[in-house]
This record gives structure tokens, C-alpha cells and sequence, in this order.
């Protein structure tokens, strides 16, 4: 029970580095989440600080996801990889425990407990996770990500199709070209329910892209700091 309390606590807390609102906090001083969209994800942070901010506060949440499951192949070399109840899912317990670990980082990110419980939407952390878990379905869905973007330059809504295009990617190569996949019967419902919560984060944003008001990517700062 001690190993599973450990995995959960220490990755909600990787997670929940409020990386955006550290580098608002360094670079001009500000608390990023008075301006924007309020959250303290890359997006917002581009437009505040710049493209480049932007960017490195996005590979820094990606970070927080893969540490979270590196972070369990410590405890496997400690030997305290072992779960406190019977494992019948087609994963060991040390895949298990990866599972458990990026899905604490991803809440850790989401509501952060050093930022009143106040992050970013979840994205980067969640692809940082699945890179290490799942790594043909997260670049295809990085791919997705890339394209939607570039076509409609909606941030928000490249990430919630990337969201939705891994289980439809995964199914796809299990069951369209027969790809053997471990515990496929396991992962489909983790990667959904990730999916679920990333759209439910992106709620407002949904609410303003069937409104037109949602602002689209630019590489130029857009936001004014008084």
C-alpha cells in the first residue's frame, strides 16, 4: 500500500510544478492567470510572453508526464514495484504503476496544488505520458495535432482532436491492421478516459470556438501586460 501511496503522491506533485506560472513569475513578474485565458498551460503563455516561452513552458509539462513513469522505473530497480492488491489486468504491476503514475501527474497538472488548484488544461502532461507508455499512438496523435493546428490555427481544438484521435488510433491499429498491442483491453479505456479530460478542461474553449470567439495561435505576443 506504501508503494501505490508513494507513486500517486510523488507524481501528483511532479505534476502539479505550475511551470507557466513560474516563468510569468520570472520573466515579467505577473501571476499569467489575471490575463488570457487564465490558465498557466503553453498557449496562454505564448501569448503573454512570446512564442518561445510558450513553447518551453509546453516541453516542460511534457516533462512533468515522463518523469512521472520514469520516476516508477526507480522504484522497479528498488524492488518496491509490487502493487498491494491482485493485479488481474494483462499489464505486470510495473505497467500498472506507469499507468497510475502519468494519470497523477496529469490531475497534479490540472489542479496543482501550489497554485490554489488553478493549472493548465492537461495537454502536454498527457502526451508526455503517453510518449512513454504509448509512443506510435502519441506521435500519430501529435501529428494530428500539428496539422489541425497549422490548417486552423486553434490551439484548442488541435488538442482536443489529438485527445480524441488516440483511442481511434489505437483501435484502428488492433483492429484494422492487427497490430498486437499489451493490454490493449486495459490501455483503450485509460486513453479514453484521458481523452474525456481533456475535452471536460476544454469546455470554455469548445463554448467559445461554436461562438467564434476563440482566439487563434500567432507567433506574436497578442496580449497587452499592464
Amino acid at each position: 500500500m506504501l508503494t501505490l501511496f508513494l507513486v500517486i503522491i510523488l507524481s501528483y506533485l511532479i505534476g502539479s510544478i505550475p511551470t507557466g506560472l513560474i516563468i510569468g513569475k520570472a520573466v515579467k513578474g505577473i501571476d499569467i492567470r489575471n490575463f488570457g485565458s487564465s490558465s498557466t498551460g503553453g498557449t496562454n503563455v505564448s501569448r503573454l510572453l512570446g512564442w518561445k516561452f510558450g513553447v518551453l513552458v509546453i516541453v516542460l509539462d511534457a516533462i512533468k508526464g515522463a518523469i512521472a513513469v520514469i520516476l516508477i522505473a526507480r522504484l522497479h530497480y528498488l524492488g518496491l514495484d509490487k502493487l498491494p492488491f491482485h493485479n488481474t489486468t494483462p499489464f505486470d504491476d510495473f505497467t500498472l504503476l506507469q499507468i497510475i503514475a502519468g494519470i497523477s501527474a496529469v490531475v497534479g497538472h490540472i489542479w496543482t496544488i501550489f497554485a490554489q488548484f488553478r493549472g493548465g488544461k492537461g495537454i502536454a502532461t498527457v502526451l508526455g505520458f503517453l510518449v512513454s507508455l504509448i509512443t506510435i499512438e502519441a506521435l500519430f496523435a501529435f501529428g494530428v495535432f500539428l496539422l489541425v493546428v497549422t490548417i486552423s490555427r486553434y490551439v484548442s481544438l488541435g488538442s482536443i482532436i489529438a485527445a480524441i484521435s488516440v483511442p481511434i488510433i489505437l483501435v484502428i491499429r488492433a483492429t484494422v491492421f492487427h497490430i498486437e498491442i499489451p493490454g490493449y483491453n486495459i490501455i483503450l479505456p485509460f486513453v479514453i478516459l484521458l481523452a474525456l479530460l481533456v475535452v471536460y478542461t476544454h469546455r470554455k474553449n469548445i463554448d467559445r470556438l461554436f461562438t467564434g470567439k476563440e482566439k487563434r495561435f500567432s507567433f506574436k505576443k497578442k496580449i497587452k501586460i499592464t
